[in-house]
């Protein structure tokens, strides 16, 4: 599996809503996303780690 592109749709408390290019939603416990992210972000998962893009 290549690459995913997302973009924080929604940070509701210790989660955030990802939404990658092709319209799925994934719920992301906010441990495990970069610091500092908010809302409207753009987000590269790849090696099983997420970063800004």
């Amino acid at each position: 599996m290549g690459p995913i592109h997302y973009t924080v749709k929604q940070i509701t408390g210790d989660y955030a809503i990802l939404l990658s290019e092709d319209g799925v939603e994934n719920q992301v416990a906010m441990a495990l996303l970069p610091p500092g992210i908010d809302e409207g972000d753009k987000l590269l998962w790849e090696n099983l780690a997420y970063t800004v893009e």
